[in-house]
């Protein structure tokens, strides 16, 4: 293992596809994570062909087909009766066209592939129970300090700390987050409480006025998975772990189709979380000399693209690139920053279109939009066509 010493705040899925990346690439790091334990929060993922290259170069893919489902087709269907308006392939299609695999899977499970990779790479590259409060910078290298703990010195620091990040502030000032008027609700239902051949094994979005939700499998098919969009002057917390009463969440979903209210009827009454979308405008200033930033500690994107994971997963191949060419300094984080700023506040401001988008009041105009636009060809383009083990850094 080789210097520079490289320190990533937070052991979630950015932080350790990062670490993983730079450990494979020769790096030395250490991930301080302010949880006494290892763990993920939430429910399904989705892991298009672009985070699912970074995933193969690490070796991953055997471990996660193993344990993912891989959807046909992207469908978009009416709220109100099923009425399916557009749809895309994915499964072979996907990969055929993009070089690499469309899985939909547990965070848990993810979480605890990335984590055994990183530990294989440096068994005590993870380091439990240390809450990081701030850091300092100099000419020679950067210390994080902690609540809890004794410093840690560095050449690098990483913030992947999430969207309430303690190191963004330093870098960015004190951005505020918007509410953006919709809470979501989420929900896994095993399928075992549900009718033979309820739903096909696709992805699916479910447009309502107002609202929307989408339904796929997870952990090989035995969990679906259910997130529901309602827009709501109700306030909610920003937090994936709040739970609300199941009445309130049947309600909110009340003259939808059968197949939805059969979902929602078979979910564990106690289990029913519920929390509220904040926006926050993309940000071009990432680094600093010593330290950066990556995934929704710099771009937390609203869940309507599915690609908030995959783009910190992207952000820490590039990054690593960045480094192994440019040398650990402030030419690579300007390199890295350069490379991914563009794309990810792409993302952030499509992923917000499309919840306007799912949320047309109006079933003859949403109608009318889908009839207008190709969804498929639009994302097959420019999202899902992105390799960042390959993509030319300029």
């Amino acid at each position: 293992m080789t210097e520079p010493r490289i320190l990533i705040v937070g052991a979630g899925l950015g932080g350790l596809s990062a670490a993983a990346c730079l450990l494979q690439a020769g790096f030395d790091v250490a991930v301080y994570e302010q949880a006494p334990e290892l763990g993920e929060i939430g429910a399904g993922i989705q892991t298009s062909a672009n985070a699912m290259h970074v995933m193969r170069h690490l070796g991953l893919e055997a471990a996660i087909e193993a344990i993912a489902v891989r959807p046909a087709a992207y469908e978009f269907r009416l709220a109100a009766d099923g009425e399916m308006i557009q749809a895309f392939p994915l499964a072979a299609e996907h990969e055929a066209r993009h070089g690499a695999p469309y899985f939909h899977l547990h965070r848990a499970d993810f979480h605890d592939i990335l984590a055994a990779r990183v530990k294989a790479l440096k068994g005590d590259a993870i380091h439990l129970d240390h809450a990081a409060t701030g850091f300092r910078a100099d000419g020679d290298g950067v210390t994080l300090s902690f609540a809890n703990r004794a410093p840690a010195r560095g050449d690098l620091l990483i913030g992947a700390d999430g969207i309430k990040s303690v190191i963004r502030p330093r870098l960015t000032g004190d951005v505020a987050a918007t509410y953006t008027g919709d809470n979501a609700w989420r929900i896994t239902v095993p399928v075992d409480r549900l009718p033979a051949d309820f739903l096909d094994r696709t992805m699916t979005v479910w447009m309502g006025p107002g609202a929307h939700a989408v339904t796929y499998f997870i952990r090989g098919g035995a969990l679906l998975n259910f997130v529901g969009i309602v827009e709501s002057d109700r306030w909610s917390e920003e937090s994936w772990t709040a739970k609300y009463p199941w009445t309130e969440f049947k309600a909110d979903f009340a003259g939808w189709t059968d197949k939805i209210q059969t979902l929602i009827d078979a979910a564990d009454r106690d289990q029913c979380y519920r929390w509220a979308l904040h926006i926050r405008e993309p940000i071009r200033t990432w680094c600093t000399d010593r330290v950066a930033l990556l995934g929704d500690a710099i771009h937390p994107t609203l869940p309507y693209l599915a690609q908030g994971a995959a783009m910190a997963i992207e952000d820490g191949m590039v990054l690593t690139r960045a480094l192994a060419h440019a040398g650990p300094g402030p030419a690579a984080l300007d390199l890295y920053q350069r490379n991914r700023a563009e794309r990810c506040a792409r993302i952030v401001r499509e992923s917000s279109a499309n919840g306007r988008l799912f949320h047309n009041k109006s079933v003859a105009e949403l109608k009318s939009a889908f009839a207008q636009r190709d969804m498929g060809a639009e994302r097959n383009a420019w999202l899902y066509s992105y390799n960042p083990v390959t993509v030319e850094l300029t």
